[in-house]
């Protein structure tokens, strides 16, 4: 997807760059003096007309997936500990939310709220804590261990998860690879045969969500070829799984003879997949290229851009531009909103680091419509600025990058930066 840049504005150039200079020279006044918050005018997004955003909390360290109460307490969960903890429970009082609780010893990825229980990550297990009437946890020092043992080998080891209404636990347990290479990330590497990665990573698990102490060998393999996934989330529309999938990296890199840089910076497609049990979304064998709408042959197993693939696997529900790397995914069910994004998907894209040497890209927040539980239409750009300027947007070293996503009960939609720490809250007026 282009993205439209100033250059893009029938404006004398003159005038663009001064407007750049402008732009670059109040973010690196910011950036001396500290200032981690963006300009007051909708916390420094742009949105859509009838939305406004406000940052409700910052500085409150690496901010990945986020889970908002009944009561509108807002759990966060931590990638590092901050002062040994790992979760934060933020209690909000009007624009702002202030850290009521500080606690779990381990850092990670998942957060949700389901049935009574906070159920938590880290790279390598799944807890949970029993909650009172009010969602507040009853013993934050002794959560219960639900899955222990879970691969974690240093590369995509982030262990997003989700609940079904059904009494089961989903968790991410990525590929330690990009490809599946006999030597990862190195040029001309062919693939392991049969990839041997997939036996125990690679895919979607599946446990029960209240049985303690199971281990990664107790779950069941819910969906293959995945070789990551950080968003994802349950349809309660149409009672199934959705998952975002982040691509595979450096196809010009590894294989020049096939792909020109431009292809490796647009390539392959972050896919959005609808799973049921047993599906296999087809990595490492198979790319999806979102230009062509065709499954494309891996080179690491033959292909060369021309070669099509993926014939026992499924077709994405939705296909975006490469390596936005997609961190959050939430269907909107609150009736605050416009009646058009009722039941339709967000996605935060936190943000590529590899395509130069075009712009890097991402970076923000997209809708995604939905039609009898389908993606329906065009996504759009929903809430973009997290990054910065220009500049900082297009060379990578964005301020903000946007992760995870909840729904507040009143319908307002909140977002996380794990850079900076800062939780977004996005309402909507008539």
């Amino acid at each position: 997807m282009k993205r439209r840049t100033l250059g893009t504005i029938l404006l004398p150039v003159l005038a663009v760059a001064g407007l750049i200079s402008i732009v670059a020279l109040k973010n690196d006044i910011k950036k001396h003096n500290n200032f981690n918050t963006p300009e007051a005018d909708n916390a420094g997004l742009t949105v859509p007309a009838g939305f406004s955003a406000a940052i409700i909390a910052d500085n409150l360290g690496g901010v990945r997936h986020i889970a908002v109460t009944p009561q509108n307490e807002i759990y966060a969960k931590l990638r590092g500990l901050e002062k040994g903890k790992g979760i934060l429970l933020l209690h909000q009082n009007g624009d702002k939310a202030d850290v009521k609780m500080a606690f779990g010893n381990f850092a990670g990825t998942g957060i949700a709220v389901k049935s009574g229980y906070l159920y938590a990550s880290s790279d390598e297990e799944v807890f949970r804590f029993k909650l009172n009437a009010q969602n507040e946890v009853i013993d934050p020092n002794k959560p219960e261990k639900i899955v222990t043992g879970l691969l974690s080998r240093g590369e995509h080891e982030a262990k997003a998860i989700t609940l079904d209404n059904a009494g089961h636990l989903y968790v991410n347990i990525g590929a330690y690879s990009n490809a599946c290479q006999v030597k990862d990330r190195t040029k001309g590497s062919p693939g392991q045969k049969g990839c041997p990665i997939l036996d125990s990573a690679g895919g979607i698990w599946q446990f029960s969500a209240s049985k303690a102490n199971q281990h990664y060998g107790d779950g069941i393999r819910y969906a293959t070829g995945l070789r990551n996934v950080v968003g994802l989330d349950w349809n309660t529309q149409d009672n199934q799984l959705f998952v975002m999938q982040h691509g595979r990296d450096q196809l010009h890199d590894l294989f020049p003879q096939y792909f020109t840089v431009k292809q490796s910076a647009e390539l392959p497609a972050e896919c959005m997949y609808a799973l049921k049990k047993g599906d296999n979304a087809g990595w490492p064998y198979m790319y999806y290229d979102w230009q062509t709408h065709k499954k494309m042959l891996m080179p690491e197993y033959g292909g060369d851009g021309k070669k099509l693939g993926g014939q026992n696997a499924i077709n994405p529900a939705a296909a975006y531009p490469g390596h936005l790397a997609p961190n959050g995914l939430l269907f909107y069910t609150g009736k605050q909103f416009p009646a058009k994004y009722r039941n339709g998907a967000f996605i935060a894209f936190h943000g590529s680091w590899n395509r130069a040497p075009e712009p890097q890209e991402g970076y923000y927040v997209v809708f995604q419509p939905f039609a009898n539980g389908r993606p329906s239409g065009k996504y759009e750009v929903f809430a973009d600025g997290f990054a910065g300027s220009a500049q900082q947007k297009a060379s990578g070293s964005a301020i903000h990058r946007p992760c995870g996503l909840a729904q507040g009960p009143d319908g307002s939609l909140y977002i996380s930066d794990d850079n900076k720490g800062t939780i977004y809250k996005i309402t909507y007026k008539k």
